[in-house]
């Protein structure tokens, strides 16, 4: 039997109570305001919401979770899916490049002797991501690291993902995925160039990510990190709305390659990477009006390119 999707939703409730709560796999509190829950399958993001009162995220699973931590390395699976959190200062670790492949490194060994080893699904926030210039920047350093210390992690393939910078500890990063015992189905987008092969001067290491991901049972479509951009080229610079636009005809493009409406629903959480605090305004009534209904969550981040000012990323239900 193929495995349902974990339903995840947006949720205005503290992390303990949601914990609490059967079948749930992981929550997610944002900002330096959240609660601090110790336990596993609790992630603090560093990245603050535009929203005075920010929601959690909540994901949860049929069946019972099991949790557990092995280093710094924290877990929690049940009904065949696995969530793995991890998170380490680069002041220990030499670096952003060293970091990222220790990193990636631990996540390695420790799926590789699980069932539910599948990875459909990343996310990876590190601090100052555009800083340094060339081949100096910090993301092109940790675009490096991730390569080095993957192996043969994506040998059938790499799952969707995000790289956002937070605005928190320069040193934090943090990294967490999705796996499954059975395996998703890549998506690619047919207006842009597929991640790994974009050319040289994008950095020595392409970045390493589907565009997306349909998660096993064909009921979900796991969304990489979408901007403006139309083949490998950033498109739009300086013009937000432009961005956004240019944004939304990818996303749209991509549920259509996945065989989907091209609209997203109530049931359709997004996230909103804004690099600009005065740009939240209008990226939220750009929400309401072209996203009616749709469950937002609008995060101050820093995009990967120093040039995109705004980023989305999310789930779409079948």
């Amino acid at each position: 039997m193929l495995r349902r999707a974990p339903r995840v939703t947006y949720r205005m409730a503290e992390p303990a109570t949601a914990l609490k709560e059967a079948g749930t796999l992981a929550v997610f509190g944002f900002g330096a305001g959240s609660e601090r829950v110790d336990d596993p399958r609790f992630v603090r993001v560093g990245l603050e919401s535009f929203d005075a009162a920010a929601p959690i995220e909540l994901w949860q699973v049929d069946g019972p979770v099991y949790c557990g931590a092995e280093g710094a390395l924290r877990w929690s699976s049940g009904d065949g899916w696995l969530f793995t959190a991890i998170e380490l200062d680069e002041r220990e670790h030499g670096g952003p490049a060293a970091t990222a492949k220790l990193a990636y490194e631990q996540l390695h060994r420790f799926l590789a002797g699980r069932r539910d080893h599948h990875v459909l699904r990343m996310w990876n926030y590190l601090g100052a991501i555009n800083q340094g210039e060339g081949d100096a920047e910090r993301y092109k350093h940790f675009c490096d690291g991730r390569a080095s210390g993957m192996g043969d992690f994506f040998a059938e393939g790499f799952p969707a993902a995000t790289a956002i910078g937070h605005r928190g500890d320069l040193h934090l990063l943090q990294i967490y995925l999705l796996a499954c015992d059975q395996p998703g189905h890549r998506v690619e987008n047919p207006r842009q160039v597929s991640a790994w092969h974009y050319p040289r001067q994008y950095g020595r290491t392409p970045p390493s990510f589907a565009r997306a991901m349909t998660l096993p049972a064909r009921d979900a479509l796991a969304i990489s990190g979408t901007a403006a951009i139309v083949g490998h080229t950033s498109t739009h610079q300086d013009d937000l709305d432009a961005q956004l636009d240019e944004t939304l005809a990818n996303l749209e493009a991509l549920l259509g390659s996945a065989g989907m409406v091209a609209e997203f629903d109530t049931l359709s959480p997004l996230k909103i990477y804004v690099r600009h605090g005065a740009d939240a305004a209008r990226v939220r009534a750009f929400a309401r009006q072209r996203l009616p209904g749709v469950p937002v969550l609008l995060l101050h981040g820093d995009i990967c390119r120093r040039e995109l000012l705004v980023e989305i990323d999310g789930w779409r239900y079948a």
